[in-house]
């Protein structure tokens, strides 16, 4: 069904973006609306075959489909915006229609320079973010102890064993003490590579790598079936805590969405703290919701992923509204209370 409502939402942004790409002036002098419709038609079919063909098949061609439509996408989402910013402050051209046209060529314009830094940015390594908590009455032996969380690697068709190697470099430069995958391992479309579970396998730490499911784990009817991670030698929280040292509790959940997208009802986080003893706790949660039920069960830090920081412009901005407590390049979204 999401890939349904994908297909029908682009396919009207791609139509928009196509037709008022024909009213421009510039485009109208020097290039035929034919080859406009012919390339708009193509770039479609690319998109088409990369969500349908590329998304679930492997190998060469399946990968350029992918990468190539994903893409595409991205680049009619940010033309798209720049244009209907435009559309609305002249009314669809009823107002200053001699310079409507040209004003839809600088918003072309500006949607292409947004498409560049996007993909810039998305082919930058990932950042590291470091940040010292205190947590009331932990132990001091616990002091100083490093904590590296990973989240949404997605690792797939696209993203694979080179790239998975680099970041497993990074992990281990940061000598951590624990690692947490917090979920949306793998993208979710086909087994996980033998060769990436071989790179993943170098993770390690003193107290343990442990992992919490995201949504991507309950793709494709799966319930959240991790066992290539088991088989890794990691732990696995689900619904579940464990004391990793005495004072110290690692309590880990099922992706927050995931039951009411199977049509349950569980309490999650009620079931993972319960019975747990003395200490600090810290959860894990793929999604970063119900921040006061964590808190008022005495969680002392969450630690969360999903939102990719909104991903792409200005998605960065929405997220804040469905997600008030996150933490996002060193600030917390505005819409979250000081406390």
């Amino acid at each position: 069904m999401f890939g349904y409502i994908l297909i029908s939402i682009f396919t009207v942004m791609h139509v928009y973006v196509f037709w008022r790409a024909t009213s421009v002036p510039f485009l109208r002098r020097h290039v035929h609306p034919g080859i406009i419709i012919g390339a708009g038609v193509f770039l479609w079919i690319i998109f088409y075959l990369g969500r349908t063909v590329g998304h679930g098949g492997s190998g060469t061609m399946a990968w350029w489909l992918e990468m190539l439509g994903l893409h595409w996408m991205s680049v009619v989402f940010l033309l798209s915006i720049p244009l209907f910013m435009i559309d609305i402050i002249t009314v669809c051209g009823f107002l200053f229609p001699r310079f409507a046209p040209s004003l839809r060529g600088v918003a072309l314009v500006a949607g292409l320079i947004l498409s560049v830094i996007a993909l810039i940015q998305g082919l930058r390594l990932p950042e590291i973010h470091r940040y010292d908590v205190t947590i009331p009455g932990l132990s001091r032996d616990l002091d100083g102890k490093v904590i590296v969380a990973l989240s949404d690697l997605h690792l797939g068709s696209l993203i694979g064993k080179k790239w998975l190697a680099a970041r497993v470099d990074q992990v281990k430069r940061e000598n951590p003490d624990i690692i947490v995958l917090l979920g949306d391992i793998f993208e979710g479309h086909g087994a996980p590579v033998g060769d990436l579970m071989t790179v993943m396998r170098r993770l390690s730490a003193p107290l343990g790598v442990w992992v919490v499911p995201g949504n991507h784990e309950f793709h494709g009817g799966r319930d959240g079936n991790m066992e290539p991670i088991k088989a890794a030698g990691f732990h696995l929280l689900r619904d579940r805590w464990a004391e990793i040292v005495p004072g110290l509790v690692l309590a880990g959940v099922d992706d927050l969405t995931s039951s009411k997208r199977r049509g349950r009802s569980v309490n999650h986080i009620e079931k993972a703290l319960a019975g747990r003893p003395a200490g600090a706790t810290i959860l894990l949660s793929h999604s970063p919701l119900r921040v006061d039920k964590a808190a008022k069960r005495g969680v002392n830090l969450m630690l969360s992923g999903h939102t990719h920081g909104g991903q792409i412009w200005p998605f960065g901005y929405l997220v804040c509204l469905v997600y008030p407590f996150l933490w996002r390049g060193g600030t917390m979204c505005p819409e979250c209370p000081s406390s």
